[in-house]
């Protein structure tokens, strides 16, 4: 069943989320961050930040295209499903059956469903996978069946446990050219990607096209600066790690997985692919379905993917209750889309905490603010203002409550280290923008955009 969000809050929510993933992108030294959110029946929010080409200083675009990776099995899962509304699979078919390559060894014995699971014990990546690293080429179809006839690529027994395997897409790729008697690339891109009309997605990279992807950055973990990373062909692990696209056409891609959507499968197959069958983390809130994802934002269930390549790290998650979708892709190994793509649930989350507030006046007090100590924001959700750390990771986390009193905010919740009970002093100029706020702990902050450190901090 649908749960409406109020409109209003929806806007305050992305208003606020804008300015926190500008902050983000430049606080993390991620070199670009492209996200979008679907709600309301289509796109709400879509933005870019950053640069696709560092070297070149190229500024990043809503329609640049990343590698999109392991989000590929989302759509090497459609397809399955497909075929098996279409009477070509059953689920509890074995591979076999329709890679005879394989047939009298243990891979070839693993159906269906549990290559579709992690539950077929196969090999993650091989013995050798230095593709990971460019060191090596992704494997082509003759090298990718010597993998799976290898002797060491049944790593447990099927069904022992969840073990995340892209061997094991790749096997389920040339299961599905099997029953569709045509390549995966061509049967995902005509019966997927172009029966929804999106042209920024793919299966895989097309030379064409190498203008607008955004270039891949190395992590900051073990060196100073980061380096470029050349997109390359991953062949015939397409099927687990392949696809390209952009933010926009993510999220109307996984739009099409929403309860009611009868353009890529049925509700049933959608409610299978989701049905979650094995806990993938300690906390149980991780779990994986069928070639989904599904984990805990705050309380509520959500689904999708993310996915990890030589330079760019992805993520999508989708609210069914609230028919919301969001993609957040960055052109580097560490960065933190998942992150970036959780800030958004917890916002709206939190602007929905509470009936919603008298806004009116409010937002002339909204802003990001700075003094040596750090930044603090000030923003409006739910008709409410809210003191949030933008530097912290989850903007909703430990929210302090404000409350307006002329051109005042009184600190009416949170912690007792939060100064509760005193108040935030507002400078207003003569054009109404605040020119600075004496706040918490009394110390005089300014907006980010003209705050400066000296030289030397020394006393005055």
């Amino acid at each position: 069943m649908s749960e409406a969000m109020d409109p209003e809050n929806l806007r305050e929510a992305l208003t606020y989320y804008d300015s926190w993933l500008a902050f983000n992108q430049r606080y993390q030294r991620i070199p670009g961050i492209q996200v979008a959110v679907y709600a309301g029946g289509g796109i709400a929010f879509s933005g870019a930040y950053g640069l696709a080409d560092v070297e070149n200083a190229v500024p990043l675009t809503e329609q640049h295209l990343f590698r999109i990776a392991s989000h590929s099995k989302t759509f090497t899962a459609t397809a399955v499903f497909q075929l098996v509304e279409r009477g070509r699979l059953r689920l509890d078919d074995k591979a076999e059956q329709h890679v005879t390559e394989i047939v009298g060894t243990p891979l070839g014995e693993r159906t269906i469903r549990e290559l579709l699971a992690h539950a077929g014990g196969v090999t993650r990546d091989g013995l050798e996978a230095d593709w990971w690293q460019l060191a090596t080429s992704f494997p082509d179809r003759d090298q990718l069946l010597e993998v799976l006839r290898h002797e060491t690529s049944a790593v447990i027994a099927e069904n022992d446990r969840f073990k995340y395997s892209n061997i094991g897409y790749g096997l389920l790729g040339l299961v599905v050219e099997a029953a569709a008697g045509t390549s995966y690339n061509a049967y995902v891109q005509t019966a997927i990607v172009d029966k929804l009309g999106l042209s920024g997605l793919g299966p895989e990279l097309d030379p064409d096209r190498l203008d607008e992807y955004a270039a891949g950055y190395s992590a900051l973990t073990y060196a100073d600066t980061r380096v470029p990373i050349e997109h390359v062909d991953t062949h015939a692990l397409a099927s687990a790690t392949g696809f390209f696209g952009n933010a926009r056409d993510l999220v109307a891609y996984f739009s099409a997985h929403l309860p009611g959507d009868d353009r890529l499968l049925s509700d049933r197959s959608k409610r299978e692919m989701r049905h979650p069958l094995w806990t993938t983390s300690e906390d149980g809130k991780a779990r994986y379905g069928l070639g989904l994802s599904v984990t805990k934002v705050g309380d509520r269930d959500v689904f999708g993917h993310g996915g990890g390549y030589p330079g760019h790290a992805t993520r999508t998650l989708v609210d069914g209750e609230r028919r919301l979708v969001v993609s957040a892709l960055t052109n580097a190994i560490d960065g933190q889309p998942s992150q970036l793509a959780e800030a958004v649930l917890k916002l709206i989350d939190l602007a929905e905490s509470k009936d919603r507030g008298e806004s009116e006046g409010l937002e002339r007090f909204a802003g990001r603010y700075a003094n040596l100590w750090g930044v603090a924001d000030i923003a409006l959700l739910g008709g409410r203002l809210y003191v949030l750390d933008p530097a912290g990771g989850d903007p909703a986390a430990e929210p302090t409550p404000l409350e307006a009193d002329g051109d005042e905010l009184r600190v009416a919740g949170g912690s007792g280290y939060g100064s509760y009970g005193e108040t935030y002093r507002f400078t207003f100029g003569p054009a109404g923008r605040v020119e600075s706020v004496r706040g918490s702990s009394g110390l005089l902050s300014h907006p980010l955009d003209r705050f400066t450190l000296p030289d030397r901090v020394t006393v005055t």
